[in-house]
This record gives C-alpha cells, structure tokens and sequence, in this order.
C-alpha cells in the first residue's frame, strides 16, 4: 500500500503503517550516525539533555557527501542500520518514532519498537544521489565536529521508503523471505 505522512510523524500515523508499505514523507527529519548516536548515548548517560527531541521525530541514518553548487546536499544515501543498534532502544524509549536506514534489527531494538509503537522504515541503498532530490534543506543542528556525522535537520518532500518493521512488530525481511520460499 501507499502511504503519504507528514513528520514529525505522529502515533497514529505510525500505527497505520504496516510492513511492506511504500511511505513518502513531507516534513523535518534529522540525520544521525554512529558518532552522534554514541555521543547522544553518553549525553544520556550524563543525565544531560539532548540536542534535539527524540519525540515524534525520524532520523534518518546517513551522513551525506557534499553538495553540488545549487543543492542543499550531496548524495544522501542510507548506512547500515545495525550499527546504530546498541542506541536505537534508549532513543525510542525517549519518543523516537521512526528509524530510515537498511539492514537487518535485533531483537532488542524490534521489541522497542513494538514497546513504543515505532516505526523501522528502508531507504534504497546505492540510490543517495536519486534520494537527495527529495531534501529541500539541510541544516547542521549539532555536533558539527563531527564533519558529515553531524546531526542535521532536513525538511524533506515526498523522501521514498518501505516499511520494514512496523509498530506491531512484522518484519517485511522475515515476510518477504517467508512468501518467496512459499512460491
């Protein structure tokens, strides 16, 4: 099915989402890598603010190259979620509400999706130069250091994605496979 939503997303816009749907989304998200998960990480641990709030927000897991002259971004292609696994239940359990990456989830970060009815959504790998057409703007909002792993806000235009893991746990990587064989 193909879903239109606005982000920040909201619970029941996340809730409508079923695995296997193709979403746009229209609105801000926010890009963040290893380096600023595990700096968001240690802020927490801290018992320090955020930088950002996590409620109702997406990030987006890419740290883009540079933009060509005219563009607010490089190519904006998605890193492999898995890598941001050891952070992604401690964000959710703070709001967070959609995650765009590729790859596989554990265990631990699907049962924090379904615990606060997220959202697990793939962007196409190897597709980052056809993806950044659909960034309107992009904006450094922390951890500048940290070069292209920054933490930034993109407001977004009909971005394309596929609901990978939905609120109520259904994974399309574990489905598709299942229905393949079946055929």
């Amino acid at each position: 099915m193909e879903q239109h939503i606005q982000a920040p997303m909201s619970e029941a816009d996340a809730k409508k989402l079923k695995a296997g749907d193709y979403v746009y989304i229209t609105g801000t998200i926010y890009t963040a890598r290893d380096a600023a998960h595990k700096r968001m990480y240690e802020t927490l641990e801290k018992g320090e603010p955020l930088p950002m709030e996590m409620k109702h927000n997406i990030i987006y897991y890419m740290g883009p190259s540079p933009a060509r002259e005219g563009r607010p971004i490089g190519s904006a292609g998605p890193t492999t979620a898995s890598r941001m696994d050891k952070y992604a239940p401690a964000l959710l359990d703070l709001g967070l509400i959609g995650m765009i990456g590729k790859g596989k989830r554990t265990e631990a970060v699907r049962e924090a999706i379904i615990r606060n009815g997220a959202v697990y959504f793939a962007a196409i790998g190897g597709a980052g130069a056809l993806l950044s057409k659909s960034i309107q703007s992009s904006e450094v909002v922390a951890y500048d250091d940290l070069g292209t792993e920054a933490i930034r806000k993109l407001e977004v235009e009909n971005f394309p994605v596929i609901v990978v893991i939905d609120s109520e746990g259904n994974n399309l990587y574990e489905t598709a496979v299942k229905d393949y064989c079946d055929l």
